[in-house]
């Protein structure tokens, strides 16, 4: 899988992808690029479908032994309800084999837990 369908010059998105590993956010990086704030965070969120997209291709392989398996939630404003309550907030699942391989997947919409 690679990034395909964008318009933004090679520089800039090489500029991009050397922001993105910088950990340098998309708001800030239009800011020194210059460019769409909505192009920036376009761009982040297919570096991000292009390194599930490889993530899933190694999690074929067989989880034996000792592992770990944890949600975070990532995202949204700091106001009301925290956690898995919190609106606009993008749920993680992750998979940790002791010694080897994380394994982690952004989970589609989950129902609210009723108190």
């Amino acid at each position: 899988m690679k990034i395909s369908h964008c318009r933004l010059l090679k520089k800039t998105q090489s500029r991009l992808l050397e922001y993105f590993v910088l950990e340098i956010t998309a708001r800030s990086a239009t800011d020194i690029l210059g460019i769409q704030p909505n192009s920036a965070a376009l761009f982040y969120r297919k570096i991000r479908e292009v390194i599930v997209h490889h993530l899933e291709q190694e999690s074929h392989e067989i989880f034996d032994g000792v592992v770990e398996l944890d949600e975070s939630y990532f995202g949204g404003i700091r106001k009301g309800k925290r956690g898995r309550g919190a609106a606009s907030k993008v749920a993680v699942f992750g998979i940790l084999k002791r010694d080897g391989k994380v394994y982690t997947k952004v989970v589609g919409d989950i129902p609210e837990q009723k108190h």
